[in-house]
């Protein structure tokens, strides 16, 4: 396998390769190639809940089948179908239910630059395994919900309403109040940092 450089900038998936919203996302992460057993740091660049761009010291051959661990998004079944600048592009292979929470976590990486919340700084935001939640309000009004991404300190959740910013709310058994409003739902802050072992119940 041929070496290629993982500080050259990255390459686009080309148009068209997808219907699916395509998301430049830069994200650390590891790979095998399941033909070697061999794993190796890589970075996805680019990705849709179809496809993924990947930058790796590896350069497997059209048809490899990929395992890969990416930060904030899990792990990933792939397939090779093209070969980029600086790197190969994949196709995902996922069940519509895989798909549908791919989609969302794409959701939270695309905007989460307009939330500027403080907790993207000091925690670590990660995708949880059950996405399906409720929110309840003082009042007693409850709605179910998606948690798009987590930490210690708050989530971001995909709901139909819009609670007004500075609501008490209740997700789960989690104190917080709304912060942001953003196209697919709202982002809580909690009450009370999480410890680690909170953070696991939640997921």
């Amino acid at each position: 396998m041929s070496a290629f450089s993982s500080t050259a900038q990255s390459s686009r998936i080309e148009a068209g390769a997808s219907s699916t919203q395509r998301v430049t996302v830069n994200l650390n992460g590891r790979l095998m190639v399941t033909s070697n057993q061999i794993e190796y740091d890589c970075k996805a660049t680019d990705m849709s809940s179809a496809d993924v761009a990947f930058q790796c010291t590896a350069f497997p051959p059209l048809g490899e089948r990929i395992v890969a661990y990416v930060d904030h998004i899990g792990r990933l079944e792939c397939t090779v179908v093209r070969h980029v600048d600086h790197g190969f592009v994949c196709k995902l292979h996922v069940t519509d239910r895989k798909r549908e929470k791919l989609e969302a976590q794409l959701t939270w990486l695309a905007n989460k630059h307009k939330f500027n919340l403080p907790e993207d700084r000091r925690h670590e935001r990660i995708a949880p395994r059950n996405a399906r939640s409720e929110i309840s309000l003082d009042d007693g009004r409850a709605y179910p919900c998606r948690i798009l991404d987590l930490s210690m300190s708050g989530a971001a959740i995909e709901i139909d309403v819009r609670p007004a910013l500075g609501t008490s709310v209740r997700l789960g058994n989690m104190r917080g109040r709304v912060v942001r409003h953003f196209q697919e739902g709202v982002a809580i802050e909690f009450a009370n940092v999480l410890s680690k072992e909170g953070l696991q119940l939640l997921m």
